[in-house]
């Protein structure tokens, strides 16, 4: 060990072989040799004990702290489980615990944490001790025992540690059996204002339970400068850690986007699995695409964003075959797993090109049937599916979920004088969108720039209607869409005051429905049979307003074809 002499290592590693009775915190004798060494070497001396009292880890540290090394071989199974480890060091100038004992004793989750004070000539003195708590009402984290002496303690720690256990299960919400849910904690870091944050969360919660998560809570920081590593505060970080414990969470999922270093420090301070935004959004379209094109978009999306985020702990090399050209330094196992996930994005990119030109075949063949299309677009469950089925007496999947419909969905609309048009659904929008989701459905989007008309569909029931809107018409102003003529649907209107949904129709040019309502379609059915029978063949050189004069009364008849 550097810096001690051979004597002294040699005593260091004769710890190894003790063993403390299970019931025991620290038995005299150990806590004596344990005094005496750091004494004489003048460095704080740590040893970690399993639940059988015996000695699995022994750390050297400096004069007024030590380094726990990895446990990675104690892993945290599910439920509300500790470390298995308890942890005894020693303390050179009497001091109590420390802030970075009570972190250790938070992040690692041990099951307790005690110091020896070290008295003149190795003498032990008195034994501090910290456990962690289960959620009470004075909001504390752990519990600090005073200071007791060696001789006199008096603490069974095997019935204490099963009692903890215990309350810790107790206190956690149920799970049924057979439930393997995910039990998410929702975490959101920024310097937005409180009701934007709010707002955001429970966006996210939304996005949570459609991914099939529990969500336990949420927790939100609001800061102007993030860490580099951790996002949040350590102390900030620490505290989320202990809340996860606390309400038996297994996943943490942050309302931004992590870069690989983020994810990897976050994970391993907290030991708990952590996902972000996108990845979030990425395994809910997952779950949804069921047609080909579906599948083959979600797989190129998830590969570049999995891309970056290969690493690997292993720094052995994995060679090439012997022989000619095989000779040499070879490739690591992480730049095989780079190259294997880069062909597969070249072949996937081949198979969408493929799908798009199949897509372009077919509306060719519709313009020379000279059919007219109206495309369903809108935020996220803001009720375009619901809408489609009202309009032509479909019965496409609905769900009271963000992205329930992810493959677009086109049936045909026949009007008064035998006129028909083909309406699709689209996929929903969604603020802040992936930039690698948005580009791989990029060609479904675009096939909006064919269209004769944009159904706009907004939830005005919604609290911030107004920035969702704006959040969609930002993407179709990124697609070139804002060139094909408009017009604002606000659905959900049967969950707001008449008069203010009236007031709000007119405020932003819109047309008043409830898509569960076939009787609130006549006014819409006129403004779209208006819209289309003025759009010209070829697409104006300025945007078209949604904002139109309000038409006389007019019931048309509608079916389905």
């Amino acid at each position: 060990m550097l810096g001690l002499k051979p004597s002294q290592s040699k005593k260091i590693l004769s710890l190894y072989h003790r063993r403390v009775p299970p019931q025991w915190v620290v038995t005299p004798e150990l806590a004596r040799t344990l005094s005496e060494l750091s004494w004489d070497i003048q460095r704080q001396i740590a040893i970690l004990l399993d639940r059988g009292g015996n000695v699995r880890y022994v750390v050297v540290g400096g004069l007024f702290g030590i380094w726990i090394p990895d446990l990675s071989d104690y892993r945290i199974g599910s439920g509300p489980r500790l470390r298995g480890l308890r942890c005894l060091h020693t303390h050179l100038r009497g001091e109590p615990l420390t802030h970075d004992d009570f972190t250790d004793l938070a992040l690692l989750r041990l099951d307790l944490m005690a110091a020896i004070e070290v008295l003149d000539h190795g003498l032990p003195g008195k034994i501090s001790m910290a456990n962690l708590m289960p959620l009470n009402e004075k909001g504390e984290n752990w519990r600090c025992w005073e200071p007791l002496p060696v001789a006199n303690l008096e603490v069974n720690c095997r019935h204490l540690i099963q009692a903890l256990e215990d309350e810790f299960a107790r206190i956690q919400k149920g799970r049924k059996a057979g439930d393997d849910r995910d039990r998410a904690i929702l975490v959101h870091a920024s310097s937005a204002p409180k009701s934007c944050i709010e707002d955001s969360l429970n966006e996210l919660s939304d996005l949570a339970d459609s991914a099939g998560a529990v969500v336990l809570d949420k927790i939100s920081q609001r800061r102007h400068h993030f860490h580099p590593r951790h996002l949040m505060g350590r102390e900030k970080l620490m505290d989320l850690a202990i809340r996860a414990f606390q309400r038996g969470a297994d996943l943490l999922i942050f309302d931004q986007e992590l870069n690989p270093s983020q994810m990897r420090s976050i994970a391993d301070l907290t030991d708990l699995r952590v996902i972000d935004r996108t990845q979030l959004i990425l395994d809910i379209f997952a779950q949804r695409a069921h047609s080909r094109e579906g599948k083959l978009k979600v797989e190129l999306a998830q590969m570049k964003y999995l891309l970056p985020r290969l690493t690997t702990k292993d720094s052995g090399l994995s060679r090439l075959t012997g022989g000619i050209g095989g000779r040499g330094p070879g490739e690591t196992k992480l730049e095989i797993d780079r190259r294997k996930v880069r062909d597969r994005i070249h072949q996937l990119s081949r198979e969408i090109e493929e799908v798009n030109r199949n897509r372009k075949l077919r509306r060719s063949l519709r313009q020379k049937n000279q059919i007219p299309v109206i495309s369903l677009i809108g935020y996220t469950n803001a009720g375009k599916s619901t809408l489609l089925n009202g309009l032509t007496k479909s019965r496409v999947h609905v769900e009271k979920k963000l992205f329930a419909t992810l493959d677009p969905t086109s049936r045909r609309l026949r009007f008064p004088r035998e006129r028909n048009i083909l309406i699709t659904d689209t996929v929903g929008f969604l603020r802040n969108l992936p930039q690698d989701l948005l580009e791989a459905f990029r060609a479904t989007l675009e096939e909006s720039k064919e269209a004769d008309l944009l159904l706009h569909v907004i939830d005005l029931s919604h609290s911030r209607f107004e920035e969702q809107m704006e959040a969609v018409e930002k993407i179709l102003e990124e697609l070139e869409l804002n060139r094909i003529p408009l017009l604002r649907v606000f659905n959900k209107a049967d969950k707001v005051d008449p008069v203010t949904a009236n007031r709000l129709g007119q405020a932003f040019g819109a047309v008043c429905i409830s898509a569960l309502d076939p009787g609130t379609f006549p006014p819409l059915l006129e403004k779209v049979e208006a819209k289309l029978s003025l759009a010209p063949t070829s697409l104006p050189d300025q945007p078209e307003t949604a904002c139109h004069p309000p038409l006389e009364t007019q019931v048309l008849s509608r079916g389905a074809v």
